[in-house]
């Protein structure tokens, strides 16, 4: 490795974001120092260092990876981020949209004509173009269409047939087949002569005349075995398939429970018709993770952080708007016992701790909920135990933690009482949050919306206003 290669290698990607955030403000103070100076040759010294800084900025781009361009451009404020993305060479620009967010794809794409558009474009494979295509102007699809081949244009068309949510949307046309009738050295021979296979090709399909899966060759045994050997007699019959109307996300955990690298796509009568690999597996469980963490916290869609105000208000007014509400409601419960609070002021402080305990609790069950409704681990015969147990678990630590504050409260204001209402309040709002936990997502899911959408939203109001109801209602019967 040369030394070079050693210093590009020892670079991170924060490295690079940060020198090409100094180029582009070395540029901005070289520009600002220019127009302030008077004189005959400000315009020429000004368009040199500019077009110097340019070029320095491109290069350093052109020495990135495609995906690491992609995080920079992530990144940076719009403006910034357009000036970048003039530099990109044009020959890789489909591959930078592809690796970019919706939401920044979004801004890179209105920035583009439709000629750039198109020549990004016809360098993709149909899957690619498939996952391209919804975001693309109409008339660009069109003529894209127009310009593919009969094979491409069909691919393209069967890929957009599927939801996205589907293991059709996601699948490769790109694989290697062979027959079960030949040796191994006719497929080795075979493959020599193709010099360049797809990527992530960890095995080769076996199909019968008719395009029908027989089985698949790893081609690790492809290597060990005795070339004379016939293809047959060294395949794995039962390898794992899917079929391109089942969910995409239980094939992601398919591919996660079986190691899996590539795996076959058949029809219903078992004929091959794509494959899916692990690059988009591992894509496709990223996005439902950011997805699962964004809906928990009640956006409606992923966002550009640099996004417009108007832009990430639409994005974040629903959910803040529901909360306003619950927040009013809570207040209505306090103000149910503004007498109790004004008779005894140590209520107002020590509402908050069972409140906010409740709220911590509730979202650790909710937490856990989701992530078993995920892995598909929670079904009608587990849901009563299920139930039982995080409510075992909450009358522990209300047991336990809410004698805690209860003797802290005792030590602060010199009342037994106060304390046992305290570990009381607290007990009974952790069970009500380990109930809530359990039921919000469960309840989501058979309305048939996704499981963590405005969960934690939903689960602090709940606590909020049932621990002040319950805090409260305990004092305003046993201490007044």
């Amino acid at each position: 490795m040369t030394e070079v290669e050693v210093k590009k290698a020892q670079e991170s990607l924060q490295d690079r974001l940060a020198q090409v955030v100094e180029l582009l403000q070395r540029q901005r103070v070289v520009e600002d120092l220019t127009h302030r100076q008077e004189g005959q040759h400000n315009d020429l010294v000004e368009n040199l260092v500019h077009r110097q800084n340019l070029v320095d900025l491109q290069r350093k781009l052109d020495d990135l990876h495609p995906a690491d361009v992609a995080y920079i451009l992530e990144a940076l404020p719009l403006q910034d981020r357009l000036t970048v993305w003039q530099l990109v060479r044009s020959d890789r620009d489909g591959d930078i949209l592809l690796e970019v967010s919706d939401s920044v794809r979004q801004s890179l794409i209105a920035d583009m004509d439709d000629h750039e558009i198109l020549a990004a474009a016809k360098e993709m494979d149909a899957d690619e173009l498939a996952d391209l295509a919804p975001e693309l102007p109409r008339d660009v699809v069109h003529e894209l269409m127009e310009s593919l081949d009969a094979q491409q244009r069909e691919r393209v068309r069967s890929a957009l047939s599927y939801d996205e949510e589907q293991v059709g949307a996601l699948m490769d046309f790109e694989m290697v087949t062979i027959r079960e009738d030949v040796s191994l050295e006719v497929v080795l021979r075979y493959l020599r002569r193709l010099k360049e296979l797809p990527n992530h090709t960890d095995k080769l399909f076996v199909v019968d005349y008719e395009g029908i899966l027989k089985g698949v060759l790893p081609i690790k045994r492809l290597l060990v075995n005795d070339p004379e050997k016939k293809v047959a007699e060294v395949m794995a019959t039962d390898p794992v398939s899917f079929q391109p109307e089942e969910d995409a996300y239980d094939a992601a955990q398919a591919f996660e429970r079986y190691d899996l690298v590539s795996a076959p796509v058949v029809d219903k009568a078992e004929r091959l018709i794509g494959r899916l690999t692990i690059d988009e597996m591992v894509d496709l469980i990223r996005e439902e993770s950011e997805s699962e963490v964004l809906n928990m916290a009640g956006l409606r869609e992923e966002e550009d952080i640099f996004a417009s105000v108007w832009r990430s208000f639409r994005n974040r007014w629903a959910w803040l708007a529901i909360n306003l509400i619950t927040a009013f409601v809570a207040s209505r419960v306090i103000g149910l016992f503004e007498g109790s609070i004004e008779k005894l002021v140590a209520l107002a402080a020590l509402m908050p701790i069972v409140a906010g305990i409740g709220g911590n609790s509730g979202n650790q069950t909710i937490t856990m909920i989701v992530r078993a409704m995920a892995l598909d681990q929670v079904s009608p015969g587990n849901t009563s135990r299920l139930m039982r147990k995080e409510l075992a678990v909450s009358l522990i630590n209300g047991l336990v933690w809410g004698g805690v504050i209860g003797a802290v409260a005792f030590w602060l204001y010199g009342s037994w009482s106060l304390g046992v209402v305290m570990t009381a309040a607290m007990t009974l709002n952790l069970l009500l949050a380990a109930l809530m936990g359990v039921l919000i997502p469960m309840t989501l899911a058979r309305l048939g919306r996704d499981p963590a959408m405005g969960a934690s939203v939903m689960i602090t109001a709940v606590t909020d206003s049932g621990g002040f109801f319950i805090f409260l209602g305990l004092a305003t019967l046993f201490l007044l």
